[in-house]
């Protein structure tokens, strides 16, 4: 039997060629880098072109830094340097680059700079290519929200209850040590009001410091302890609550901020590895989208999706010239503001709010018989009938105002003689007579949602949401790995979730 040695293809590393292939002959014609390079060249781009001044030095053109940053946020790759290796290794990124060598400063600066205001508009753009096309609609969206991380230290945080119990603090030690000078002045030193009765600032905490240093300092009736404090708060005080100033003025209206990058909020994420509830910073992304493509998106400090609807609309409007004609969001949304804004804006919402799953179940209402909604009104009484038969009669209107400063009225019922009633105790767990409060806009607004959601239509956008929306983020998170921002400051995060945007509705089309 012959001897059999394996056959393998010829291999000449060093072997020179005639006509050398291209790099156009090295790259399939269905390759996303093609799709990228198509899209860039066919859109307008023109306020990125603005970004850039006449004087100067040549810079590298930026439809050449927009695609190699595209293409890399397409591929998974979002380091600055890494796209700098690219586009001198990577034939695709050598391709789209023209043979370019754009250093790591150059991308970042382009990145962070130049499409400072000018990424929207190319995100704009690339939508409105797609809805050209068919694949989208900007009419017809579905709005969902994730939380993801920032890029900022997780241990240097400013809380705004930490700093209401530090200025509580300061503000007793003062008062204590304003009512010892009271107690050893001279009846010529008698000190008026404090200054910080009413307001802690660092005018009225240097006012008042200055004060006991003239009253105290040389009194030989002070005993050293209290002068010990007088010159600790003297030397602290005043720079301490500038301090608290300027943190409260970096919160406004936030509970919390991270050192690092104060436009980071501590935020509760799902990717909780260590599984002890461990607050993160972090931003909240809103996006709208149609067939899995991105169609709007906004970045938010405030972790609750309620009020970032409202910015987001004016947002798509603001984009397209007009808000969308339908919208699809889950119970998260479902506040009487929101549902407000879109009757305004003449949207069609199929938005649930929070008990409306429960209130499909039966068992759940038999459950809870007693409840306010449960009970029957007698319009012409204007009363509300209790479950033995009773009649609640109106007592009043109460005005609230949300976290947004939006204006509630709500109607107050109260019954008699609840304490010798033998439903008392199941009926309603209050010592006294039952008090009922209803909102009579918000149940308008529940009663319609509740129609829209319950029609073929909203079943089907209720249905078509968990596939819609909701995979955009799986896919940006899980599949392509980003989990945490890179950049810093909201002005930058905004940048890179646009970058990834774009990215995700060229992956789209691609597949």
């Amino acid at each position: 039997m012959a001897n059999k040695k394996p056959v393998f293809k010829p291999y000449y590393q060093h072997q020179l060629m005639a006509f050398p292939p291209t790099f156009d002959e090295l790259i399939p014609a269905d390759h996303t880098v093609r799709l990228v390079d198509k899209i860039i060249n066919v859109i307008n781009v023109e306020p990125l072109l603005n970004a850039y001044h006449i004087r100067g030095a040549s810079n590298y053109h930026p439809i050449l830094l927009l695609k190699v940053l595209v293409y890399g946020y397409v591929t998974n790759t979002y380091s600055s340097r890494k796209l700098a290796i690219a586009c001198r290794e990577n034939v695709p990124f050598m391709w789209l680059s023209g043979m370019s060598k754009p250093d790591h400063n150059t991308i970042n600066r382009f990145r962070g700079v130049r499409l400072k205001h000018a990424l929207g508009s190319v995100f704009e753009e690339v939508v409105k290519y797609l809805a050209e096309e068919g694949l989208l609609s900007i009419d017809e969206v579905y709005t969902d929200g994730t939380k993801i991380e920032a890029n900022a230290n997780k241990y240097t945080f400013v809380w705004k209850k930490s700093i209401q119990t530090n200025k509580a603090k300061m503000q007793k030690q003062l008062d204590e040590i304003w009512n010892y000078a009271q107690s050893v002045a001279t009846v010529e030193d008698l000190l008026p009001e404090p200054s910080t009765a009413k307001t802690v600032s660092p005018q009225s905490i240097q006012a008042t410091v200055d004060k006991l240093n003239e009253v105290l300092a040389n009194n030989d009736q002070v005993d050293k302890k209290t002068k010990a404090k007088l010159h600790y708060l003297t030397k602290n005080y005043p720079e301490a609550i500038g301090k608290y100033k300027h943190q409260e003025e970096i919160l406004a209206e936030r509970n919390s901020y991270s050192k690092s990058d104060p436009d980071a909020t501590f935020m509760r994420m799902k990717e909780d590895h260590m599984r002890n509830g461990q607050l993160k910073p972090a931003y909240n992304v809103q996006i709208s989208t149609s067939n899995q493509f991105i169609v709007n998106y906004t970045i938010h400090s405030n972790p609750t999706d309620t009020l970032t609807l409202k910015s987001h609309l004016e947002q798509h409007e603001n984009s397209f010239n007009r808000p969308p004609k339908t919208l699809t969001a889950d119970a998260g949304y479902g506040s009487e503001e929101n549902y407000a804004l879109l009757e305004q804006k003449q949207v069609e919402s199929f938005v649930k709010f929070n008990m409306f799953d429960k209130q499909q179940n039966t068992h759940y209402n038999q459950k809870y018989p007693f409840a306010a909604n449960q009970l029957f009104y007698h319009e012409q009484k204007d009363a509300y009938i209790c479950p033995m038969g009773q009649s609640m009669e109106f007592v009043g209107i109460v005005k609230k105002r949300t976290a947004s400063g939006f204006e509630q009225q709500v109607r107050r019922y109260q019954a008699k003689n609840c304490n010798n009633c033998p439903l008392n105790g199941a009926c309603h767990k209050s010592k006294g007579d039952r008090l009922i409060e209803i909102n009579e806009n918000l149940q308008r607004h529940k009663q319609k949602a509740h129609h829209l959601l319950n029609t073929e239509q909203g079943i089907r956008h209720r249905k078509k949401r968990c596939h819609d929306v909701e995979p955009v983020f799986a896919n940006i998170k899980q599949n392509h790995g980003f989990r945490r921002f890179m950049l810093r400051g909201k002005q930058k995060v905004e940048i890179e979730w646009g970058l990834l945007a774009i990215a995700q509705n060229i992956r789209k089309k691609a597949a």
